[in-house]
């Protein structure tokens, strides 16, 4: 369902992603963990390609994302195919991103409408039944400021939902939150692995990690340094700085 290959990316002069390769297939959960720096959220960022990258390659479903290849030349896409692109790849993102003056619900209607050309009554619907699945019915006509931490990361999520994403891509999104609300952020998106949402996960979350995700990738200075399974990364790690780095967050 995604495919990086061989990918990097520099800000300036610093390199920040340096020949990644990571395939994802169709329902699996990947959790990409690692110190501060290393090329998780630029990674996920480049997936939509909210950064443009470098070298290499990614794609979604088949359909090469940000560029058209001619030859040997790549060429970016206009930003409206970059739209269309953008709108069957869900992201969530640490801050929540909601708009302040809309209430749940018309936070979640506003893409459907606007970018998918949906009805607003077909919208709402769609919108009302993802509230609820998040748990959020009785918040529909709440705006953000009366919301915790926990309900606005519901709503955002629930947002991505309506767009229809072929994946999710999620940006650490439960360090916003006090620790009392990350667990009804973790259960709704327990609940959508076991729905058979494709996601790929940047989160210092262990638990849930182990718990939910098929795979682990532990990154550090721009590379995935090593890829398995979480009883493989997390118990018995091949690499002294992933063990380094996991002695301290488990």
């Amino acid at each position: 369902m995604i495919v990086v290959d061989r990918v990097s990316k520099s800000f300036g002069k610093l390199p920040v992603l340096r020949d990644v390769s990571l395939a994802v297939s169709p329902g699996e959960v990947i959790s990409l963990i690692g110190p501060s720096g290393s090329g998780k959220s630029t990674l996920l960022r480049c997936v939509n390609h909210l950064e443009r990258i470098e070298s290499g390659s990614i794609a979604v479903d088949g359909e090469l994302i940000g560029y058209r290849r001619v030859g040997n030349h790549a060429y970016e896409l206009p930003e409206k195919l970059i739209a269309r692109q953008r709108a069957r790849i869900g992201m969530v993102f640490q801050n929540f991103n909601l708009f302040g003056h809309k209430t749940a619900l018309e936070n979640v209607v506003e893409a459907p409408i606007h970018v998918l050309g949906v009805s607003r009554r077909e919208a709402e619907e769609r919108a009302s039944q993802l509230l609820a699945r998040v748990g959020l019915a009785d918040k529909m006509h709440s705006y953000p400021r009366m919301l915790s931490g926990g309900q606005q990361q519901r709503v955002a999520i629930a947002r991505a939902l309506a767009m229809q994403p072929k994946v999710i891509l999620f940006d650490e999104p439960t360090s916003a939150l006090d620790p009392e609300l990350v667990g009804e952020v973790l259960d709704v998106m327990r609940a959508l692995a076991s729905d058979g949402m494709t996601m790929m996960v940047v989160t210092h979350e262990m638990s849930f990690a182990r718990e939910v995700c098929h795979r682990i990738a532990f990154m550090e200075g721009g590379r995935i340094v090593e890829c398995g399974k979480p009883a493989e990364v997390l118990d018995n790690p091949a690499f002294e700085r992933t063990r380094a780095f996991l002695s301290r967050v488990q």
